[in-house]
């Protein structure tokens, strides 16, 4: 994962402002014609670092305006700390940065922060990219212990895919866990939790095939033909039943198309492929 664009140094305060020699009205005149956006109260950055950032992007500059006025013993966590790795985000609140002390004090309260309570150890955090974080395990488990089991599922999915966290590390963290609230949560998404399943869609469907009582498939099955040739690869397969299940739609057009290809030349070569692993 390349490094985030957004440093804490890219976040005006107001007070630095001030101090340069900036009033409200200068700030008030900038944030209006587009040379400045408010991250959140009190806290400015320059509008062409914001350009093409998404969702979690604009979720990490909020954490990182959190930390530039935040106590030193403040780490990001649950699922401000899951942005900080890079991994898809499903049904999580982003727009509130969720921070956990070190020195185990509760935090203040104040609007667009949500402060933990806990005991980090050195070992459960780290600094990536310029700000002070949770182990990806950990955050892990703090997004299942606060959200639905699909969407603690989905998260605990990407961080297995991504290769960046192992079964045996989550369930490691598992252990620490028994005293939290729903923690019942963990066990349940642990034992679900695949590294196969390699995007969102593809965990979430997972959840459906236990919540229904559903036979489950294989997941990421190759295909062959009679002379070994790979046919391509099924997103699930019920093997003694004849039956797999593949995605569809706008992203997979996009990701597999080859050069210069057209939508119908792609699509007459996914329906021959489908048809020989039929």
């Amino acid at each position: 994962m390349e490094p985030f664009v957004v440093t804490p140094k890219d976040i005006d305060l107001r007070r630095e402002l001030m101090a340069a020699g900036w009033r409200d009205r200068d700030i008030a005149r900038a944030v209006r014609c587009g040379d400045l956006s408010k991250v959140r109260y009190g806290a400015y950055i320059r509008t062409p670092l914001l350009t093409d950032l998404d969702d979690v992007g604009l979720a990490r500059v909020r954490s990182r305006a959190v930390l530039r006025t935040a106590t030193p013993s403040a780490v990001l966590s649950h699922q401000s700390g899951l942005a900080e790795y890079g991994l898809p985000l499903w049904g999580m609140d982003l727009y509130s940065t969720h921070v956990t002390r070190t020195d185990g004090r509760a935090g203040r309260r104040e609007a667009g922060v949500i402060q933990h309570r806990a005991v980090l150890e050195d070992g459960d955090w780290s600094v990536r990219d310029d700000v002070r974080v949770v182990t990806l395990a950990r955050a892990v488990l703090e997004v299942i212990v606060t959200h639905r089991s699909e969407v603690g599922l989905v998260a605990a999915c990407m961080a297995l895919t991504s290769g960046m966290a192992t079964l045996e590390q989550l369930r490691a963290e598992e252990a620490r866990t028994e005293r939290w609230p729903n923690s019942l949560n963990v066990r349940i998404v642990l034992a679900r939790a695949d590294h196969r399943l390699s995007n969102v869609a593809e965990a979430r469907t997972w959840h459906c095939f236990h919540e229904q009582r559903l036979p489950l498939p294989e997941p990421q099955v190759e295909v062959h033909d009679e002379f070994g040739n790979l046919l391509g690869i099924v997103d699930f397969l019920w093997r003694d039943l004849g039956v797999f299940l593949e995605f569809d739609g706008k992203l997979k057009y996009e990701k597999y198309r080859k050069p210069g290809e057209t939508l119908d030349q792609y699509l007459l070569r996914e329906k021959r492929r489908e048809e020989l692993i039929c």
